[in-house]
């Protein structure tokens, strides 16, 4: 991308005179804010088969119990971890947002350039650079919360002063105003009262909270200085930037608020700025939305001749897996998740962040048009007697299901399941589904130890997203994954054996095609991978209580030439089982199985 197409994204967002004025001054903090690494290029294809993604917060390990908590930042103690229990099982690290925060385990940032004192410090996040993965080093990915921040961070109490240059900065409506079209994924209401230095009321925009403000990008000057956020992010080290709550960036009265052209012209900009400098750094979309809205982020028609043609986001999240895994684990019937599967399709440099749990819930929107409405109630309703949570979103036609708050773990393998070997097989199952597809693998913290419900989460802290986002002791954890009779042991030494059985093998990389294969047995996904004769990986998870057996068929339709070797002909899984095999030409067949791993 070039300065005339940054002059392009600008006219659009705020006309062709704003343009004018804007294009300099960006130009001017690109070249003043140029990371030491720009000048290179992104690669054709930025990950391999050896790529995995771990999502984590800065103090995901509490101190040891009776310890004193200010002894050691929380950083330190998650590197002190990592540097025993990551043995390669992943390359990229997700600290989750560091920074200085007032709620929302810190999504309600107060200042961006600062790292938490309770995390730690920079040098304690880029020290995790120097963790050797896979014959190179730990890389990060940083969270970008552009749509809001916190009512505590300084802009804010300079808004409320009327002080420059934050006086504008962020999204204010008349008190009675009418939101009624606005689409929200809360349900509380939409502006919050509050006081300016002058004594008159100001009510600001709050999509997720009375104590995130919302940013107005109306105002090219907050966009300025986002974009010098962006390239300090760039400097410190970050291989991703996560775009936090996207969709919801640009406000405009009549409109939803949400997928705004305007929107997509922000990230057409912050890619541009990737690109124009040559950094190595991708850009993630996070937008807990159905499908189709989802995967516009790799590029969105905007009504503009010359922004329609610019790429945007590298990457964006998976947000239909999760749902339909959970409903196929539950219920038994894989047949919704392989009519998904089988429609996915990506060009180059387009990948999928492919996840089940995050420190958020299970999102319901993007499974909508996707599952029989009957039957994914149904599921709900069992998910809910298992411990989960129901969250909750406003809409033009009132509030709906949007939120499963749960531990991924305790819907899909309960104690009531039976031992903790087969419970762990069962999770094994459904991040077998995850790991087989195509795109880069992305494993919450919290499912790599095999963590079950913080039950009392929500009563302690007052929102249901608690109920995953515990902070256990890392000495606890320690001693329950050095416990064979523990369910974490099983789930983190499953987990460990397969992401390492897939760095063996190139046809996990993820430009390799897939192909959804076709089964009598509805608790089955089949996946073939694969590019060349003779050549294939074969991936089946029975996602089902029960034994069954898979036979190689007449596949027809497939992208490539595929034989078969004789080892897939006939197959028994029992139930929860997990089985991979990959062959090539020379007739080497390597295979592995949920239920022989030791």
């Amino acid at each position: 991308m070039d300065k005339s197409s940054f002059s392009a994204i600008l006219a659009f967002l705020y006309g062709k005179e704003g343009s004018e004025n804007i294009l300099p001054e960006l130009i001017k903090i690109i070249e003043e804010n140029k990371p030491w690494n720009a000048g290179g290029e992104i690669p054709e294809l930025p990950f391999t088969h050896k790529d995995a993604f771990l999502i984590s917060y800065g103090n995901m390990l509490a101190a040891e119990e009776g310890a004193d908590s200010g002894t050691e930042p929380g950083l330190a103690r998650l590197f002190r971890f990592l540097e025993k229990r990551n043995k390669g099982s992943f390359s990229y690290l997700h600290i989750l947002p560091f920074h200085p925060y007032s709620s929302d385990d810190g999504f309600s940032v107060i200042d961006y350039r600062k790292v938490d004192d309770r995390f730690g410090s920079w040098e304690d996040i880029e020290r995790f650079k120097i963790l050797s993965v896979n014959e190179g080093n730990l890389k990060l990915a940083f969270d970008f919360v552009v749509n809001h921040g916190s009512v505590q961070s300084e802009w804010f109490k300079a808004f409320l002063k009327n002080e420059e240059p934050c006086r504008n900065w962020y999204v204010t409506r008349p008190a009675d105003y009418d939101y009624k079209t606005v689409v929200r994924p809360r349900t509380h209401p939409l502006l919050t009262e509050f006081k300016k230095s002058t004594g008159e009321s100001a009510w600001v925009w709050t999509t997720f909270s009375a104590d995130q403000v919302d940013y107005d990008f109306s105002n090219p000057h907050v966009l300025l200085e986002f974009v010098k956020i962006l390239l300090e992010y760039a400097r410190r080290g970050a291989g991703i930037v996560r775009l936090d709550a996207i969709a919801y960036l640009w406000k405009e009265d009549g409109t939803p608020c949400l997928h705004h052209p305007k929107t997509h012209a922000v990230v057409k900009l912050f890619r541009g700025i990737v690109d124009y400098l040559g950094l190595p750094l991708l850009i993630l979309t996070e937008t807990n939305v159905p499908h189709e809205e989802n995967i516009s982020y790799f590029g969105k028609t905007a009504g503009d001749a010359v922004i329609d043609t610019l790429p945007e986001a590298h990457m964006v999240y998976n947000f239909a897996l999760p749902p339909l895994v959970l409903y196929a684990a539950v219920s038994g019937d894989a047949v919704p998740l392989r009519s998904w599967a089988k429609t996915l399709a990506l060009g180059p440099k387009r990948y999928f962040l492919n996840f089940l749990a995050s420190h958020d819930g299970v999102g319901l929107t993007p499974a909508r048009g996707l599952l029989d409405e009957k039957a994914f109630t149904e599921v709900l309703d069992e998910a809910k007697r298992r411990g989960a949570l129901i969250s909750y979103k406003s809409t033009p036609q009132g509030d709906i299901p949007y939120e499963l708050n749960c531990s991924y773990a305790s819907i899909v393998a309960p104690p009531t399941m039976g031992s903790v070997e087969l419970r762990a097989r069962a999770f094994l199952a459904v991040h077998g589904v995850l790991l087989s597809l195509p795109g880069l693998p992305a494993l919450y913290f919290h499912s790599w130890i095999g963590s079950e419900a913080w039950t009392e989460g929500p009563g302690l802290l007052g929102y249901n997203r608690a109920v995953n986002r515990q902070k256990p002791s890392g000495e606890k954890v320690e001693k329950e994954l050095d416990d064979s009779g523990n369910f974490r042991f099983h789930v983190h030494r499953l987990l460990n054996a397969f992401l390492a059985f897939r760095q063996q093998e190139a046809v996990f990389n993820p430009d390799v095609p897939q192909k959804v294969l076709d089964t009598d047995n509805g608790s089955l996904f089949v996946l073939l991978r694969g590019a060349a004769a003779k050549e294939g990986a074969l991936c089946i998870e029975n996602l089902g209580n029960s034994r069954v057996m898979w036979k190689a068929g007449s596949e027809t339709g497939l992208p490539w030439e595929t034989r078969f070797p004789a080892e897939t002909a006939e197959i028994v899984l029992e139930p929860w089982e997990t089985r991979w095999l990959v062959w090539d030409s020379s007739g080497r067949v390597n295979s592995i199985s949920s239920v022989t791993v030791k």
